[in-house]
């Protein structure tokens, strides 16, 4: 059995039914099988493609890209800066907190699982989808860079108001990738310490420019703070 379609039928968007056959799909899901039977790899297997799974194509209103997945032990969990539940939160998640204090002036929810977010329409996205424990980058591949390429060109042909919340210099290499005319993208400084500490993150008022952008086009605002 292929790889992707243990995922097939928890995919909520058509991507993956335009991507299947395509041979650098095909490569990198015989490089993932491999990878999980001899390497403890991050996220676990059925949690590969939560970021789908947890926000469907036609909930989609912001999209947050990451680079790729936690590497220690209970960490990752699919989605791009989230940790989960009861795991201590990693220096960039807790920028992200800190600022979204700053913005709402209330206390966020301290668990680092941001499914919440994902349900709402927020696709938490990494750009290399998996990791080797304790080996950062590891599977930086050119297969998952196709993947992601593909993956950002078919938000780009969506037709309706979408954000896109570029966070540090690797990012924001995907502006020009992003065409479209009915999308806002809001840059900043990285949320890691090395990137926030020096200026650009702290006082940004991201989250309230996504949510205003939001309510401007007649679309419910994402709620940052709180599971709901």
């Amino acid at each position: 059995m292929k790889f992707y379609i243990t995922y097939k039928k928890k995919m909520r968007t058509n991507l993956f039914n335009q991507i299947k056959e395509k041979d650098y799909f095909q490569n990198l899901m015989n490089f993932l099988d491999k990878e999980y039977e001899k390497n403890v790899v991050f996220p676990a297997k059925p949690q590969l493609f939560s970021c789908f799974d947890l926000c469907s194509e036609e909930d989609l209103k912001v999209i947050i890209v990451g680079q790729d997945p936690y590497h220690e032990i209970n960490q990752a969990n699919g989605l791009a800066f989230s940790v989960n539940e009861g795991i201590k939160l990693p220096p960039s998640l807790k920028n992200i907190f800190k600022e979204l204090e700053i913005e709402f002036g209330v206390k966020v929810n301290q668990s680092g699982d941001l499914s919440f977010l994902a349900k709402q329409g927020v696709l938490l996205l990494n750009k290399y989808l998996s990791v080797v424990e304790g080996k950062p980058l590891s599977h930086k591949i050119k297969e998952y860079d196709l993947l992601f390429l593909d993956i950002i060109n078919y938000i780009n042909n969506i037709n309706r108001p979408i954000v896109f919340m570029l966070w540090g210099g690797e990012a924001q290499k995907l502006e020009k990738l992003i065409t479209n005319p009915n999308f806002l993208i809001i840059k900043a400084t990285h949320p890691s310490p090395l990137g926030a500490n020096k200026g650009g993150w702290f006082n940004s008022n991201i989250f309230k420019k996504c949510n205003d952008f939001l309510v401007l086009k007649n679309i419910i605002p994402i709620n940052w703070i709180n599971k709901v």
